[in-house]
């Protein structure tokens, strides 16, 4: 509301976004070795994390409606936006990687792997669930898969992610570990359902 009263862009609270949220990954990379040193108290880490993060998506949420509202919607726009939020998760996937390693240094390589790869299952699921062929991956409502897709929700994923970060840092690797498998399992059954219904 107040973007709008300001006539501030739409764009502009992308860019905002990106800036803050590239910002926060990069402070929680620069302070992942003095954090698992005990040289920088981990609540600050977790806190700075918690705010920049939660803030930078309140911003990413609030471009598409002020362009709504507005009618300030472009396809130019549209893509900055996914280019955004693709360099900020790329930032984000790498500050919990770099802080897993910090805290557990025989971290193994493959999990890092795995985990920025499935990662990805998020946004590429988001991109083919909107459009004229927009379709859910994943259509049953059972209350499992509703749980995951819930647990899969970027703002719970963010916030889970801070909390470890201020709370637990030493549980990073199982955080990266518990995303690596929900969002491996919900690729495979993305995959298995939409072969079922092509094979029809």
């Amino acid at each position: 509301m107040a973007a709008e009263r300001l006539g501030v862009a739409p764009t502009a609270l992308t860019l905002a976004n990106l800036v803050l949220g590239l910002g926060t990954s990069i402070a929680v990379v620069a302070l992942a070795e003095p954090v698992a040193d005990d040289r920088v108290p981990a609540w600050l880490v977790g806190l700075i994390a918690l705010v920049g993060w939660q803030v930078a998506y309140a911003l990413d949420c609030a471009d598409g409606q002020l362009a709504r509202v507005t009618g300030r919607t472009s396809s130019a726009g549209a893509r900055v936006d996914v280019l955004c939020d693709v360099a900020a998760q790329i930032a984000l996937v790498t500050a919990l990687s770099a802080t897993a390693v910090a805290q557990r240094p025989s971290t193994p390589a493959w999990l890092v792997s795995a985990f920025a790869g499935t990662w990805m299952v998020n946004l590429v699921t988001s991109v083919m669930q909107s459009g004229p062929n927009a379709e859910s991956m994943v259509p049953s409502r059972s209350l499992p898969v509703r749980l995951v897709k819930l647990i899969r929700d970027y703002g719970a994923v963010i916030f889970v992610a801070a909390l470890v970060l201020l709370v637990a840092p030493a549980l990073s690797v199982w955080l990266i570990a518990a995303f690596t498998l929900v969002n491996g399992g919900f690729l495979l059954a993305s995959i298995g359902f939409s072969a079922r219904k092509a094979l029809r």
